[in-house]
């Protein structure tokens, strides 16, 4: 792939920003748009897979299920330090090379979870797949770099819809492989292809070296905070990724549970099967960055805010309606997304040498929300069952219309 190298005018509060953005002349061609969604859905979904595992890793590892919602977390958790501390080096390192190591590195990653024999080596195996997994993120600000201007936010759609067919698709396959070979073939067959996808993308990834990359690596860091004090965008957006995520969380992280218990007592294909019903939210995606192109972002995001809250509706007759639940899903799921791609489009407008800290910056609160939405939704159904769960996510939803409304003028 050719791109041209366009020197970038720096504003006078740019005082951390790199000299430079590549700018290409030409399109990013639709077949490497297409490997870039396929690596981010492949890489996603290990830290997706252990949410219709949760369950079996209980039985397993002798952990409750007020508690079992800890697996989801460390690696959220760890999910948000790696976007914090390696998403920002794409703007300072070949991406080429750092993409493809992180990968060669989850290889390992992965073969440890599924031969762990302990709790204790599950969560450090879990913390590291979700430490190295914010490589999509990198592939993310990567397509967003090489894109052309007036086709950004329909490419970062794209490959954002590989991302949201990813962990939508990991609860099917997770169920499908843990039935017909337990769990533990998850996340070997994962390591399989995630090696594979490693080499592909070594052969096809151009080299990519930041121009005027001069920052050290500690200023680096803390270049991702200035960004959030003079960017007030970045601020508002990360805040509704917060919102939206913990409300995905919720639903998804829980939902096996009532599913697994009787009278329902679905199997794990069964359970993980629902996630085809949200692949919609991933049709809606390159729509949603269609329509940031051309100005509408916001009404997006109201619209779509406003089908969030609607989906907890029909959620909510889960235990008596499965289509009811199909329902709510394909709700939530393309609001959600419909939301997260348009943060995505119109965040990579404001500072195009930064991307990587751009997006390391927003997706931490993203990964904050998921990581709340994981633990809160297990205690939330212990105590008070799948009705308190459905409130909850409600509750969540609706203040994130609320902020949109106050805020939407101003940005």
């Amino acid at each position: 792939m050719k791109t041209s190298e366009k020197k970038a005018v720096l504003l006078p509060h740019q005082t951390v920003a790199n000299a430079a953005e590549t700018a290409p002349v030409h399109s990013m061609s639709r077949s490497v748009a297409l490997l870039f969604a396929i690596v981010c859905g492949l890489v996603v979904a290990n830290i997706y897979y252990a949410q219709p595992l949760l369950d079996a890793l209980a039985h397993e590892f002798g952990i409750t299920h007020s508690s079992v919602g800890i697996v989801i977390t460390v690696t959220q958790i760890c999910y948000a330090l790696g976007l914090f501390l390696l998403v920002p080096l794409g703007d300072l390192l070949n991406r080429r090379r750092l993409i493809t190591g992180q990968m060669l590195l989850s290889v390992l990653a992965l073969v440890a979870v599924s031969l762990a024999p302990t709790r204790t080596i599950l969560l450090m195996g879990m913390a590291a797949v979700g430490l190295l997994a914010v490589v999509t993120q990198t592939l993310v600000a990567f397509a967003s770099t090489l894109a052309a201007p007036a086709e950004r936010g329909r490419i970062v759609g794209l490959v954002t819809s590989g991302v949201v067919i990813g962990i939508l698709l990991a609860r099917t396959v997770a169920g499908v492989l843990t039935d017909l070979a337990g769990w533990r073939s998850v996340y070997l067959v994962s390591a399989a292809l995630t090696l594979f996808m490693a080499v592909a993308l070594f052969r096809v990834l151009p080299q990519n070296e930041p121009k005027g990359a001069t920052l050290s690596y500690p200023q680096l860091l803390r270049s991702v905070f200035t960004l959030f004090v003079q960017e007030r965008i970045l601020r508002v957006r990360a805040v509704l990724a917060l919102l939206i995520f913990t409300a995905f969380s919720i639903l998804w992280t829980s939902l096996v549970l009532p599913l697994s218990a009787p009278p329902l007592s679905l199997s794990h294909t069964a359970i993980g099967a629902f996630g085809l019903a949200g692949v919609a939210g991933a049709l809606a995606a390159a729509r949603a960055g269609r329509l940031a192109d051309q100005g509408s972002g916001q009404r997006t995001t109201g619209i779509a805010l406003a089908l969030l809250l609607l989906s907890w509706l029909p959620i909510g007759y889960a235990e008596h309606s499965l289509f009811a639940l199909v329902l709510g899903v394909i709700l939530l799921d393309l609001a959600v997304q419909a939301v997260h791609v348009t943060n995505q489009s119109m965040i990579f407008t404001v500072r195009p040498e930064a991307r990587s800290r751009l997006t390391a910056g927003y997706m931490i609160f993203y990964s904050i929300g998921s990581a709340t939405g994981a633990i809160a939704s297990t205690h939330m159904y212990t105590y008070a069952g799948w009705n308190g769960v459905c409130l909850l996510g409600a509750g969540v939803s609706t203040l994130a219309l609320i902020f949109w409304a106050v805020t939407c003028r101003s940005t």
